[in-house]
């Protein structure tokens, strides 16, 4: 803001009335009268001035500054809408439960309510028994975010469940932070809360699980024989090494159940998803829980470096077996456009130039075609496409450094480390596989 205009100072009169001539004594008297005048007028305009100021430059400020974001809910909506987001993600989990121990994976069984009294019961029972455990551990993993945030002083949202109307139910939940985060320790420090909570409880859940087997014979004759009427799923569980090491070592190998019995063991699928789902948020790529811990371990620069070379091997592997040498003219008179739209936009920042990102994009394609027309079975997830676009275009590829870079403790070290063990025990493409 500029400066106030003030009035020059005036000469004080009376102390150079010697110099005027004794005729012009009652016209300098006059003016020297004025020029007092004036200048207690002037300081009173720069005493008015300065009291203003405040208010004068946010006024000013808000004429040269537009608010991109809204102003925050009253504390009752925020409450409301974290509620009433959870209570509809727990209907939507329950009903794809519900259609889970039916057939794998599929729309929401909104019909369950129409049957008859034994196998609603039934159905609505196991359903519950996915959904209960999954969002519980989902809400543990939040949690652990939030109460280590507000340990650290960073204003956070509320857990936030986002429902989904098929599949799983769910397509997780998050926390906004509403402040910045100004150390690299409290960056690692909130990252790690989450996936370890999590943790914590999907690894006894799934132990629990194992340990409490029914006999397979008498779980399919007695207990599931309401869903008979439905056909086996051609999909089954896809069984991490942690999830095999849990196997081992808790559960009777007598009584564990077939693979095309697998979705019907609710349990085990909620253990095995929350298994997943901590995977898919420790991958180690921009902000993600994996993102923020691979940033403290190793800081902004390898951090950086390593974050795009996993963005780029998630791209390549989801996209992989979409096209090849082998793919009909309608593949990529149909396909290729939208597919090479897609890698421009994932690959549009990924470097300083957005010329280099895109060729990037194309070594991606190139690859591709090359590995699917050498190998045909080699095929990928293109569901992770979607995700891709998510990281490329919402969550960004590369961490954001905070202003406090000084090294982690031992401890913190050790614990990041062994986070990143736990990602590759925990982690699968895909939480299903097909059935042969």
């Amino acid at each position: 803001m500029p400066e106030p205009n003030l009035p020059p100072a005036q000469p004080d009169s009376l102390e150079n009335s010697s110099a005027w001539p004794l005729a012009d004594a009652a016209p300098a008297a006059e003016n020297t009268a004025v020029a007092g005048l004036t200048h207690l007028t002037g300081l009173a305009h720069l005493a008015h001035l300065t009291a203003e100021a405040p208010a004068v430059r946010r006024a000013w400020a808000r004429g040269l500054f537009r608010r991109y974001e809204r102003p925050p809910l009253a504390p009752g909506w925020r409450y409301a809408l974290a509620g009433g987001l959870f209570l509809l993600t727990l209907l939507t989990t329950w009903l794809a439960g519900v259609a889970m121990v039916r057939s794998g994976p599929d729309l929401l069984a909104f019909d369950v309510l129409s049957l008859p009294a034994g196998a609603r019961r039934l159905q609505l029972t196991l359903g519950l028994l996915y959904a209960g455990p999954f969002l519980g551990v989902l809400a543990v993993h939040e949690l652990g975010h939030y109460f280590v945030a507000r340990y650290h002083r960073v204003r956070t949202s509320l857990p936030i469940f986002l429902p989904m109307p098929l599949g799983l139910g769910t397509f997780g939940a998050v926390i906004r932070i509403k402040d910045r985060i100004l150390s690299r320790q409290v960056f690692f420090d909130i990252g790690l809360a989450g996936p370890l909570a999590g943790l914590l409880v999907a690894v006894p859940l799934l132990a629990w699980a194992f340990h409490t087997l029914p006999d397979p014979a008498e779980y399919v004759l007695v207990t599931t024989r309401g869903l008979a009427q439905y056909p086996l799923s051609e999909f089954t569980l896809a069984r991490p090494l942690l999830y095999q090491l849990l196997e081992y070592l808790f559960a009777d190998p007598h009584r564990l159940p077939p693979p095309n019995q697998l979705l019907r063991y609710p349990l085990l699928v909620a253990g095995e998803l929350s298994l997943f789902f901590t995977a898919l948020n420790l991958l180690p790529i921009g902000q993600l829980d994996g993102g923020h811990i691979l940033y403290g371990l190793l800081g902004p620069r390898r951090a950086g470096r390593l974050s795009a070379l996993f963005f780029v091997s998630f791209i390549f592997y989801a996209g992989l077996g979409l096209f090849s040498t082998r793919s009909g003219w309608q593949t990529w008179a149909y396909g290729a456009p939208a597919y090479a739209l897609y890698l421009g936009l994932v690959c549009w920042r990924l470097l300083p130039r957005p010329s280099w990102g895109l060729a990037v994009g194309a070594l991606i394609w190139a690859g591709q075609v090359a590995v699917a027309s050498v190998w045909p079975a080699a095929l990928g997830q293109p569901g992770w496409l979607v995700f891709g676009l998510l990281l490329g275009r919402l969550a960004g590829i590369y961490h954001p450094s905070a202003p406090d870079e000084r090294p982690l403790s031992v401890g913190r070290r050790v614990l990041g480390w062994a986070l990143v063990g736990l990602f590759l025990l925990c982690f699968t493409p895909g939480p299903f596989i097909g059935l042969p």
